[in-house]
């Protein structure tokens, strides 16, 4: 029996050719301080905090992924019980591992692994915390709010998830052309979406929207800081208002604003 934190995202991490470049970016658009954390023989890592919580980390682009054709990106972290378990679930079901389990010290257990259709997603196996963050209000400006998939088939993409990592179906919303949009839980709670990809779409990949209080003023601190909005703003089902926006070295991200 799976334990009440297999399934459940944890984290979010950049990887940027620019660190120094992407904090700033950040720090402007979506509010985060950072702080550095330093484990030794490993390079330095830094994380993004809201209100002193750390919510995402940031990290330089690593030389053994240059000329590989993998541009900046966010990628998701999801907790297991088991991560070497969960590689090879994933394996076993038609995806892949990208990086085999290992261990961060004084952190836990990871794997950087692909779903059947392609879209990476990293597992890990925490270590036990002493007083751990309390999981912040649903919609708190600067925490995730919500993890995206655009899949190569949602039907095939939701079962296979719901197998790993026991997500459950919410409810769909038609879509009209576009297909129906999965809305799935963890545990009983909402925390996502998934469609199958749109055909001008060139991949499949998990998307990550940050909270903001105001999507206009948002829009304002992207352009400014020398991102770029690809889709939106566009309100969404139950009133809150999205962008996707790529950010000054590439990487894809998401906003989500309760209101304009």
């Amino acid at each position: 029996m799976a334990s009440d934190t297999h399934g459940k995202f944890i984290w979010c991490e950049l990887m940027t050719p620019d660190p120094k470049a992407a904090a700033e970016f950040y720090g402007k658009v979506v509010g985060w301080t950072t702080n550095e954390m330093k484990i030794q023989d490993l390079p330095p890592y830094t994380i993004f905090e809201a209100n002193g919580a750390g919510v995402a980390g940031l990290m330089d682009f690593p030389a053994e992924l240059e000329g590989k054709g993998i541009p900046p990106n966010w990628t998701g972290y999801v907790a297991v019980d088991d991560v070497d378990q969960t590689a090879k679930d994933f394996t076993a079901n038609g995806g892949s591992v990208r990086r085999q389990p290992e261990d961060i010290p004084t952190v836990g257990r990871f794997a950087v692994l692909a779903d059947p259709h392609g879209a990476v997603i990293c597992v890990m196996t925490p270590l036990p915390r002493d007083n751990p963050t309390p999981p912040a209000p649903a919609g708190t400006p600067g925490h995730i709010g919500w993890h995206e998939l655009m899949a190569g088939n949602m039907e095939e993409a939701f079962a296979f998830y719901s197998k790993i990592f026991g997500w459950t179906k919410d409810h769909d919303f038609d879509m009209g052309e576009m297909g129906a949009y999965r809305i799935f839980a963890e545990h009983g709670k909402q925390i996502g979406g998934m469609m199958t990809k749109p055909a001008n779409v060139p991949m499949c990949y998990w998307g990550y929207y940050f909270n903001v209080p105001g999507i206009d003023s948002a829009i304002e601190r992207v352009n400014a800081g020398g991102g770029k909005v690809i889709v939106g703003p566009m309100e969404v089902p139950g009133g809150s208002w999205i962008i996707n926006a790529t950010d000054p070295q590439g990487a894809f991200f998401c906003l989500v604003a309760p209101t304009r």
